[in-house]
């Protein structure tokens, strides 16, 4: 990791798309804090920047390994605009979530689908969805499993995951995008629907 603190940004994308773990690593320690910094200033919630963080990192990662990363010599731009694409894709979702007003005496806001309860039927494919992807889950390798449960089952984040596992954070997000790639190529192996 010394050798590689002298090394421009490009040249660690270039040598983790390679295969080199430890050169993200290193661009993940460069850029953590002022990334974290900008998305806190976009967000102002704590909660919600570690999040888009770990999405951006995601992201990135997806990215490089699949040979889209062409921003020559502007890696810390570019993870900006990553985090502020998904800050932008999460305010919009928020927005767009349906508001009634209650002053129109015609609108009844308790009178929705979403609010009723679930029907039968929907119930028991939901559990069936739940069983099918908890048999998935044990069908893939420990390490991926391991980084699934933790983040989907109790809801740590991937900093947390990696001080747990005694790995890098790099290493339990790439367990994670695996153990997802996985889990879907097992289940159109199995036949197996994960949506109603």
């Amino acid at each position: 990791m010394q050798k590689l603190a002298k090394v421009t940004d490009d040249m660690l994308v270039q040598s983790y798309a390679n295969g080199n773990n430890e050169a993200f690593d290193t661009l993940l320690a460069r850029h953590q804090g002022r990334l974290l910094s900008y998305i806190m200033q976009l967000t102002g919630n704590r909660q919600q920047a570690e999040d888009i963080f770990q999405e951006t990192f995601v992201k990135a990662i997806m990215t490089i390994r699949q040979g889209g990363y062409v921003e020559s010599g502007k890696f810390g731009a570019w993870l900006s605009r990553i985090a502020r694409n998904l800050f932008i894709d999460q305010f919009r979702q928020e927005r767009a979530e349906p508001t009634m007003s209650t002053d129109d005496a015609d609108v009844d806001i308790l009178n929705r689908k979403e609010l009723s309860e679930q029907t039968i039927e929907d119930g028991m494919i939901d559990l069936q969805i739940r069983d099918d992807v908890r048999r998935l889950i044990t069908l893939l390798p420990e390490q991926q499993r391991e980084v699934l449960v933790m983040r989907y089952y109790q809801g740590l984040s991937f900093k947390e995951i990696a001080e747990q596992t005694g790995v890098s954070i790099n290493t339990a997000l790439g367990r994670m995008r695996y153990a997802i790639l996985n889990l879907r190529r097992i289940s159109r192996e199995r036949g197996v629907e994960l949506t109603r």
